[in-house]
């Protein structure tokens, strides 16, 4: 597996110049979490950047029947990669299959990266964030103010757990 530093270059999150609002719900992003020996990710459309503890942070939210979710629950660091539209497809297939069932590096032609924090990227991301895990909790139904989201996005009531990462390390993909 190739080191990320090989094909990414490490930058400072402040020179980011990127629409967060549509690269998280109109682009997509993948969630991964594992070490480079397993691994899985998602595709998401739900997440947060920000400051909280005087960090830099990432917030993502997996629901407990995703595959993806056991690997975040259990490493200590996850990734969030963006992409250019040329790998919809790819984000489109990560959204579609679990890792329970397919292979999805093989099946999506992904190249796997190792990061610092011996977590997983990829080569096609043109943005990584490398985040460590800081605090994690499930929505609670208990705590909705606005009781109709609970109808809408939870009928099954099945919870997003929230995953805070300070983010370590970030990379964009050189030219």
């Amino acid at each position: 597996m190739k080191q990320v530093i090989e094909t990414h270059a490490k930058i400072d999150l402040t020179a980011i110049q990127k629409n967060f609002f549509k690269a998280i719900n109109d682009d997509w992003m993948l969630i991964t979490a594992g070490t480079p020996q397993k691994f899985n990710t998602m595709t998401a459309s739900w997440g947060t950047l920000g400051i909280l503890w005087n960090k830099p942070i990432a917030i993502c939210f997996i629901r407990p029947h995703r595959y993806t979710f056991q690997f975040a629950e259990k490493s200590p660091y996850f990734s969030l990669c963006f992409f250019d539209e040329r790998h919809r497809q790819i984000l489109d297939y990560c959204g579609s299959y679990s890792g329970r069932d397919t292979d999805k590096v093989s099946a999506t032609g992904l190249i796997p990266l190792q990061l610092n924090a011996d977590c997983v990227a990829f080569e096609q991301a043109a943005l990584i964030f490398e985040c460590q895990k800081l605090y994690t909790d499930f929505i609670r139904q208990e705590n909705f103010v606005v009781r109709e989201l609970i109808k809408k996005i939870y009928p099954a009531e099945d919870f997003h757990r929230f995953f805070i990462g300070e983010i370590t390390n970030c990379y964009i993909q050189k030219s």
